[in-house]
């Protein structure tokens, strides 16, 4: 019985819920370092275009993105509820993702979250693993952390 509980455990995940343009996504909280205000960025020069430049984090420096740039989205002005989520996953160095709000923290169950068909045409799809089915009929798009910082390098 004690093994049946500890399966139910794994059986859920919390996501932190980010809008970005009209759409919501959800990003793993394993992998949600930090959450800052938007900030002063220094740029860098001869990069990407969805790569924003770097911020000094106490005492370290970051690199930071635009998830919209990279998603193909157009870019918007920062606003008051623009966020900078700092990310670290295993084996990956810190950084920051530009979204434009953080809306709030939600727990999936497993049979909440259903795996997404790859689209090779529509970019935006190659970020997205699952689309997750809130209690409200409210669907938020998975993000594949490792696909959207891919093509980084980092």
């Amino acid at each position: 019985m004690e093994e049946l509980r500890d399966k139910d455990a794994f059986d859920t995940a919390q996501y932190i819920v980010i809008r970005l343009g009209d759409e919501k996504y959800g990003i793993d909280i394993r992998y949600v370092d930090n959450i800052l205000r938007i900030q002063q960025i220094t740029r860098v020069p001869k990069v990407a275009a969805y790569f924003k430049g770097v911020i000094n984090l106490r005492g370290e420096v970051v690199p930071v993105m635009s998830v919209r740039v990279k998603m193909g989205l157009e870019a918007v002005e920062d606003t008051k509820d623009t966020r900078i989520i700092i990310l670290k996953a295993e084996g990956i160095e810190k950084i920051g993702i530009i979204v434009d709000e953080v809306k709030e923290v939600v727990t999936l169950e497993s049979t909440q979250v259903d795996r997404v068909a790859y689209d090779s045409k529509e970019e935006k799809s190659t970020f997205v693993t699952a689309v997750g089915k809130c209690s409200d009929d409210d669907l938020i798009s998975l993000l594949d952390l490792h696909a959207v910082l891919a093509e980084q390098g980092v």
